[in-house]
């Protein structure tokens, strides 16, 4: 089954889903929720294109209107035609008038246009790379959910195996206790140990739990979705690729970041553009059609009267006080900090990959040596429980070994989780997701 069909059906939520680390990344690419609404402002800017050519092409807009004059406007004029009266009172007009009209805009010439075509170009691809790293941060996030959950399970498990010997440690210790050959001071001190096993294991489970709720939620599936982790820790941990990631080196021209700075270089310059466009001459034409009909008692009760127009409309700017030359003054000032921002962004860039990669380099060294304490540690325990069980021991070394194992557990899932997330940081700071 193709990944398409898969991110199908766990959309639907339906049933339990199983994944691997990759399958959830492809997921949550695909429908995290912050995806799904970048996805709606790349298409936004995709609209904002045409909108913005259509401002260049023919717009027609057709009027009409209705006019009834309760009272005629009447008007005074000089008497032509003798001296008695002196004025005339008249009306020229009808109660009734009617019109209907047609008009033509076009565009012919404004250098803000032709600057605002190529500005909406460079927009979509801004909001084009702000998808693309949008989904990275997806991906970035259902890895560090899915592998936290694998640490949270695998504490969950190195807690767990120490109660079974603990509790039969407490069985046999309590017998002893009853025929006389041990004191109650052994028995609370295993019943002591045996709690806090307990309680550690409570603990990793709650955070497994936690870690698969937040999994849900990067995913964009509903909450309480079942979800089965198919990938191995040790197999993940052990990825030659994940290894080699402290070696790799960072390619700051194709890092999102870096095409992101220099996508607004180019709409800082396209403003500056825009701005000195502002000293070039606009022009526009129109063509007008209309017609109108007149009434005494009705709307329309004579013929119908065309009128046809057409002309042109040319703004030359002339002075303006300074406006346009400070706008320009501002359009450039922006411009160089948007270069000086792109300069900061390759020098962080490669600062943090730099530092990502110590830093996984160094939780790599500190985890293969917890890894072998906590070896020792158990082994340590398991010796000491044989020779508990067989009297050679008291139970104040065993549950001195025991909180040695303890903490060796504790160090150890916490150098492993720091190393998935040196990892999972590494990946993010080099732009491999």
């Amino acid at each position: 089954m193709g990944i398409l069909a898969f991110a199908a059906s766990a959309s639907m939520a339906q049933g339990p889903l199983t994944l691997s680390l990759r399958q959830a990344m492809d997921l949550a690419a695909k429908q995290a929720y912050a995806v799904q609404a970048s996805e709606l402002e790349a298409e936004k800017s995709r609209a904002r294109i045409k909108e913005v050519t259509a401002l260049g092409l023919p717009q027609i807009d057709a009027t009409g209107s209705l006019n009834n004059y309760l009272k005629v406007p009447t008007s005074v004029v000089p008497n032509f035609f003798g001296s008695d009266p002196e004025f005339l009172e008249v009306q020229f007009g009808v109660p009734w008038s009617t019109t209907g009209a047609v008009q033509l805009n076009q565009l012919i010439f404004d250098g803000s246009y032709l600057v605002g075509l190529q500005a909406s170009r460079e927009l979509k691809v801004q909001s084009e790379q702000q998808l693309e790293r949008t989904v990275a941060d997806a991906r970035y996030q259902a890895a560090k959910s899915y592998l936290g959950a694998l640490a949270a399970r695998e504490g969950a498990r190195l807690s767990a195996e120490s109660v079974p010997v603990l509790e039969k440690s407490l069985q046999e210790a309590s017998m002893m206790v009853e025929q006389g050959f041990m004191e109650a001071t052994d028995v609370d001190r295993l019943s002591i140990a045996l709690a806090s096993a307990r309680d550690r294991a409570r603990s990793f489970a709650q955070q497994e739990r936690l870690a698969m709720a937040f999994l849900r939620l990067v995913l964009g599936v509903p909450g309480g979705t079942p979800i089965e982790l198919t990938d191995p820790l040790d197999v993940l941990l052990n990825d030659p690729a994940e290894r080699a990631l402290v070696d790799a080196p960072i390619d700051v021209n194709t890092h999102i970041e870096h095409q992101l700075a220099n996508t607004y270089i180019r709409l800082q310059t396209l403003e500056m553009k825009n701005q000195k466009s502002a000293y070039l001459p606009k022009l526009y034409g129109f063509f007008n059609t209309q017609a109108q009909s007149f009434g005494t008692g009705a709307p329309a009760e004579t013929k119908w009267f065309p009128a046809t127009l057409w002309g042109a409309q040319l703004q030359v700017p002339i002075f303006s006080s300074g406006l346009r030359s400070n706008r320009v003054k501002q359009s450039q000032l922006a411009l160089k900090q948007a270069e000086i921002n792109l300069t900061a962004t390759e020098q962080r860039l490669l600062a943090e990959a730099e530092d990502r990669s110590e830093k996984a380099r160094s939780a790599q060294e500190t985890f293969t040596t917890d890894q072998q304490n906590l070896q020792l540690a158990q082994r340590i325990f398991d010796r000491t429980s044989i020779k508990f069980t067989n009297g050679l021991a008291s139970s104040f070394e065993l549950n001195q070994d025991q909180t040695q194992y303890l903490l060796a557990q504790q160090t150890y899932i916490g150098s492993l989780v720091n190393l998935l997330l040196a990892r999972v940081d590494l990946r993010r700071a080099l732009d491999q997701y």
